[in-house]
């Protein structure tokens, strides 16, 4: 089992920036990538970025690209998403993800991200 402790969200004028951090536990030597994804109200949850577990790969979903980036400190098992240039549309639910060799997914308790416009 992976566990996953999220942080850093909360409330930013449009414009602004959060960085939101996810700490890994317990069977992290299993793991593949960690990512992040997002669920606003109303909407289905949806894929924000991806990093895979040496750091040497990243991934980013469209609407993010250029405003966001995904980084790992591997000593503490953290992955951060600095996130600049927040928009309104940002506002959401952040989930952080592992996903292990075996195409397990772990997700944490999810963080509140509110843009304000």
């Amino acid at each position: 089992q992976v566990q996953l402790v999220e942080s850093g969200g909360g409330l930013v004028q449009a414009g602004g920036s959060l960085r939101l951090s996810c700490a890994a536990s317990g069977r992290t030597s299993s793991l593949a990538s960690l990512g992040w994804f997002r669920q606003a109200r109303g909407n289905e949850r949806e894929f924000v970025a991806r990093i895979s577990w040496s750091g040497g790969s990243t991934y980013y979903a469209d609407s993010v690209k250029g405003r966001f980036t995904i980084s790992r400190d591997s000593a503490k098992n953290t992955v951060y998403l600095q996130m600049n240039n927040l928009k309104p549309e940002d506002t959401a639910v952040y989930y952080c993800n592992a996903r292990s060799l075996f195409t397990t997914n772990y997700w944490g308790q999810g963080t509140q991200v509110t843009v304000s416009s």
